[in-house]
């Protein structure tokens, strides 16, 4: 069945249908990982827009479940130059076509990714329509396309109630991970580490988490606008203010920012991708970098007694991580846990046991 992906400047792709033939309206980004739309699809910062993948031909290895990075798929669409309905992979369980189907996913393959993504590149990201009427009207779509907004997405995507992932280790650490909309492998990073991490819905209270007395905090990633995320805002305040120490990953360092007094602002199209090199201002060292977000933290607006930058990004200069003065926090907007990506940065993880330890040890003595 023929589909059609429409943008809010005007722009018309004609293509197959693949997946659900619901008709959605979202905001349209790129994703340039050449493996990983599995991770993708199931990465729940994404949920409220739909992603382009740049990588030619996608689903040629199926899905594996075990490399999901949620429970579900939490994008609108999903847009590819070539859709594999035939998978060669020894760990393969279903083919992506099936699972858009299953998930009610909406899609569209068959299109020119290369000149979409060149458009958003130009333009910035932009909204966007995928649908299979044929008979569409472009004078009541444009309003409707202008109109949208992501709204208050975490609340869509954080877990509903607590739960507890051990290391089964006596004497392991004790983490409490703030789910934003977490990737699974943030949790799981921490566990191989031996912490046994408590995960908790983005709405919590920093009281009943500061009550359980945590070893160290975790900031999750998550998608949407930061400067919405008022109530949560509000939350990390608290939690800044107390002696654990803090380690935030992207839409967490954001918000941590913006809890003691910096701002965000919009990328023009973001940065989604498993290719992209930060740079360590303590060592000098560049490393490759996962990384999902249009929103960065203002370094403008920081205040220097209050955090340093630690990370920029090689590419645009923008930052990508802050080291809090006095504190026991650091935040980075990459993603150390990878999945998909390279795992260069995953040293970081290693860095809050550390300082978990170190925060040990000054309490015994």
């Amino acid at each position: 069945m023929k589909a059609f992906l429409i943008l809010a400047d005007g722009h018309i792709f004609e293509g197959k249908s693949i997946g659900s033939r619901k008709e959605i309206i979202s905001e349209l980004v790129f994703n340039t990982s050449m493996t990983g739309y599995l991770e993708v699809l199931t990465d729940p910062s994404y949920a409220g827009q739909a992603v382009c993948m740049t990588y030619p031909l996608i689903g040629n290895y199926g899905i594996c479940h075990e490399d999901e990075e949620s429970i579900r798929p939490w994008l609108d669409g999903y847009i590819v130059r070539e859709l594999s309905k035939t998978a060669s992979n020894f760990r393969c369980e279903d083919t992506l076509f099936n699972y858009l189907k299953r998930f009610d996913i909406t899609g569209i393959c068959g299109i020119d990714t290369r000149q979409l993504t060149k458009i958003l590149r130009e333009n910035g990201t932009m909204n966007c329509m995928i649908t299979t009427d044929e008979n569409y009207n472009m004078v009541d779509i444009i309003p409707k396309l202008k109109e949208y907004t992501t709204g208050h997405v975490v609340e869509k995507v954080t877990c509903s109630e607590k739960y507890v992932l051990e290391a089964l280790n006596p004497e392991a650490k004790t983490v409490a991970l703030l789910d934003l909309g977490a990737k699974k492998n943030i949790a799981k990073s921490l566990a191989k580490r031996g912490c046994n991490v408590t995960v908790y819905p983005a709405t919590t209270k920093a009281e009943e988490i500061l009550a359980k007395k945590p070893d160290g905090i975790m900031l999750s990633n998550g998608p949407g606008d930061p400067a919405v995320c008022t109530d949560i805002i509000a939350e990390i305040k608290k939690l800044y203010a107390s002696d654990i120490p803090i380690f935030a990953i992207c839409l967490g360092h954001q918000l941590m920012a913006l809890a003691t007094g910096a701002k965000t602002k919009k990328m023009k199209y973001g940065h989604r991708g498993g290719n992209h090199p930060v740079k360590d201002l303590e060592t000098g060292r560049v490393y490759i970098s996962s990384q999902n977000h249009g929103y960065v933290v203002d370094t403008d607006t920081i205040d220097k007694s209050i955090a340093a930058p630690a990370f920029v990004n090689v590419n645009d200069g923008t930052n990508e991580g802050l080291k809090y003065i006095g504190k026991n926090i650091f935040t980075v907007q990459f993603h150390p846990e990878a999945c998909p990506g390279p795992q260069d940065s995953a040293y970081l993880f290693d860095r809050f046991i550390d300082m978990m330890e170190g925060q040990r040890l000054k309490k015994q003595n």
